[in-house]
């Protein structure tokens, strides 16, 4: 269940009007641009950005030239250059974006694929493309024809047999396709946990989440952690990021 929804009265040129004068004069007005941007859907999101940049173009110029200059990089250059092997099969494949969004499962493809997936050590690539490529409901399908084949967890098998990178990756692609809100919950914490805490983590997190699942994953945190997922960033988190963050929870 999502927590942000398309906001009924949305008028594209007044927000971004307000977004502006906001941020003129001295001092921004945080609370205003926050009060917009949590309460607007991620499409009515872009349109603001859009008819921010097509109105005041000339200003954030400077802003879109130090940006390219910091991030002058290509992705998949960048994944050549710093990985390599499995590793980097596997992030290639994750980027070209060929995963099914259906939701329709195929037993007979769970089988086959499950016993593909016996071969730990010699047949990565497999692996990896079937991560890579299968919904997720046809995973979790596939994870327990596995599982009856092998009589090993699929997780405990990834343990046992991968190690370095590669097994990270296969772990955190697996624990998201058995049960995403669960496995946000967990990064969620894990973000807030320790000296300091991962804010790029926990925006991209919650921004992300907040028009698909954020509402069950606020269950799922509360009930393996204890305590309510607004408490923990009330206490881990402050100023305008924290009030952000809140008024997307609600």
């Amino acid at each position: 269940m999502p927590t942000v929804v398309p906001y009924e009265d949305f008028d594209v040129v007044a927000d971004i009007k307000t977004i502006r004068k906001a941020c003129k004069g001295l001092g921004t007005d945080e609370q205003a641009i926050v009060d917009i941007l949590a309460n607007r859907s991620a499409a009515q999101r872009l349109e603001i950005k859009q008819a921010y940049v097509d109105k005041y173009d000339d200003d954030i110029a400077t802003y879109k030239e130090t940006y390219t200059h910091v991030h002058d990089r290509d992705l998949e250059a960048d994944i050549e250059a710093d990985t390599s092997g499995d590793v980097r099969r596997l992030l290639t494949l994750l980027l070209e974006g060929n995963r099914d969004e259906s939701y329709e499962v195929d037993e007979a493809l769970a089988e086959q694929d499950a016993a593909g997936e016996d071969c730990f050590g010699t047949d990565e690539s497999t692996f990896s493309f079937i991560l890579a490529t299968r919904n997720y409901l046809q995973l979790q399908v596939t994870f327990k024809a596995y599982e009856a084949i092998s009589g090993t967890e699929i997780l405990d098998a990834i343990d046992k047999e991968i190690s370095g990178t590669l097994k990270d990756c296969y772990t955190a692609l697996v624990r998201c396709a058995k049960n995403p809100q669960l496995y946000f919950a967990r990064r969620l914490n894990a973000a807030m946990k320790g000296a300091g805490t991962d804010e790029d983590t926990l925006i991209r997190t919650i921004v992300c989440r907040s028009e698909i699942d954020l509402e069950t994953i606020k269950d799922m945190y509360l009930e393996k952690y204890d305590v309510s997922l607004k408490d923990a960033i009330s206490s881990e988190c402050g100023g305008d990021f924290k009030r952000l963050l809140l008024a997307i929870l609600h």
